[in-house]
């Protein structure tokens, strides 16, 4: 979005300049070399939203155009990625529109609503069923031709028209005008602030003849994408985004249930135990402080909120003591959930709790951790004592981005963006994977190098669980009580190691 920087509440107009969404301004999450991204709270259902901000008064011309082709080449490159995969499988969506394309957090597209998507079984690979929505119909869906994968494609010109000039191609005051517009095949141009690139492919997309359009392989070729090696960045990007969303699919791609990944628009947060017998609520974490992940360790509590802050507090009984393991800087017992200051311009994506230490990553991936360092759990090899009361930047991943953080009593795994494994902490049983019982003070990588992994997570005290990109389930630790499910008669085992290979 661009803008001058003012920080004011902005609104959103159709093209007849009629409201559609208001916004309030809430505050600033990051800043870089030309823009921001600010926090807002939609007025109509009080939901919040980020807005990337870019003051063009700062950049040069050039750097203005690349400020306005940026998001389009962006999402442009998703979508056709999409389309390229499925009619790979000789599958045509027949119904691509702005409204089956959805956005993850991280501005990861996803084409949904496959109801009436059709394989294409028969010798001429051809479709003849009139389905789909009339704005982003083809011609030859319109006229009753069969037709073919391409119809696609000419959505998909639609719908990148609509991207550049926050309007339909074709309008229409009914659906017999439109369907003569449609055919007709006359549109307004686009505006000549874009790149003759990106008006050449959408000239393509929205051609009459369907064999005159692109397939989805060639858009992706096309200099767009391949001029400076954009190709292989988006690529990368695109890989790095859906390593990130993994965690969130709920069914496969054959299911036929929707099944909604959140829920509601806010969480609540409740706590019991250590003399509570009734779980009683943290009012702190309402609205935008909603939370989005809670972790536990032996006496202390951790949640990541919607704004991307990190809240501890502790639940002290016995001899317990606070080592550190809430960041606050001090070893104050907090009962109440307080705001732990993190690294400046950067927000927590992630919290977990050990016994007596806390571990955060960022969303740039990079780890934070405080509390007891007795078995080497902060990862900075006892540099800093045996306790550490705020959080400090575990510098090992500095160059390695982690996707991922699991804890268990005294011992800790990090999943890296690039699917690497990296254990540390108490080693007894054999629990970090190296072959060894010995403890670990900073990172070491597990010892197959040649897998890449998709979830990492501890179990207990006593064991680790990681999961293959391939779905195979690999585990090392004690397997006493067969906790790692390795099906022995033998039970008490107290040195057997399951090593990671």
């Amino acid at each position: 979005m661009a803008t001058d920087g003012q920080e004011v509440d902005s609104e959103i107009r159709n093209q007849d300049g009629a409201l559609e969404a208001s916004y309030i301004y809430v505050k600033v999450l990051g800043r870089g070399a030309f823009g921001e991204a600010n926090l807002y709270r939609k007025t109509e259902d009080k939901s919040l939203v980020v807005w990337k901000e870019v003051n063009l008064a700062r950049l040069h011309e050039k750097e203005r155009r690349d400020a306005l082709s940026e998001v389009i080449r962006w999402y442009l490159f998703q979508l056709a990625s999409a389309l390229s995969h499925i009619h790979g499988h000789d599958i045509i969506h027949r119904d691509v529109k702005t409204l089956n394309i959805f956005m993850s957090k991280s501005s990861l597209l996803k084409l949904g609503d496959f109801g009436i998507s059709k394989v294409l079984e028969t010798e001429s690979k051809m479709a003849d069923s009139v389905v789909g929505t009339p704005y982003y119909m083809s011609p030859e869906i319109i006229q009753g031709e069969k037709y073919d994968h391409k119809t696609d494609i000419w959505a998909l010109g639609c719908v990148l028209y609509e991207l550049l000039t926050f309007k339909r191609v074709f309008q229409a005051t009914n659906q017999l005008r439109l369907a003569y517009e449609i055919v007709k095949g006359d549109y307004e141009d686009i505006n000549p602030q874009y790149s003759q690139e990106i008006k050449d492919l959408v000239k393509s997309t929205l051609q009459k003849k369907s064999k005159d359009r692109p397939s989805s392989e060639e858009i992706l070729s096309s200099p767009i994408f391949t001029k400076e090696n954009s190709n292989e960045d988006m690529k990368r990007k695109v890989w790095e985004l859906n390593t990130q969303s993994r965690r969130l699919r709920l069914q496969s791609v054959a299911s036929t249930e929707t099944v909604p990944i959140i829920k509601s628009k806010s969480s609540e947060v409740y706590q019991w135990g250590g003399g509570k017998f009734t779980p009683q609520k943290q009012d702190i974490f309402t609205k935008g402080k909603s939370a989005v992940q809670v972790a536990v360790g032996n006496s202390h509590f951790a949640v990541v909120t919607m704004e991307k802050e990190l809240y501890t507090w502790a639940n002290v009984q016995g001899g317990t003591e606070i080592v550190g393991q809430l960041g606050q800087g001090n070893k104050s017992a907090y009962k109440a959930p307080q705001k732990v200051e993190g690294p400046t311009g950067a927000g927590f994506i992630q919290a977990a709790c050990g016994e007596d230490f806390t571990l955060a990553v960022t969303d740039e991936g990079q780890v934070y951790a405080s509390g007891s360092d007795y078995y080497g759990c902060l990862g900075v090899d006892n540099e800093e004592g045996d306790s550490v009361l705020s959080l400090i930047p575990i510098n090992f991943f500095s160059s390695r981005p982690v996707e991922e953080i699991s804890c268990g009593d005294n011992h800790c795994v990090a999943l890296t963006k690039e699917g690497d494994v990296y254990t540390w902490g108490c080693g007894e049983f054999g629990r970090l994977g190296l072959n060894s019982e010995d403890d670990h003070f900073f990172s070491s990588k597990g010892e197959n190098s040649r897998k890449a992994f998709d979830q990492a997570c501890t179990r207990g005290s006593e064991g680790t669980f990681l999961i293959t990109t391939t779905g195979r389930v690999l585990a090392c630790g004690s397997n006493e009580h067969n906790i790692l499910g390795f099906n022995s008669e033998m039970s008490g085992l107290r040195k057997r190691k399951q090593v990671i290979n």
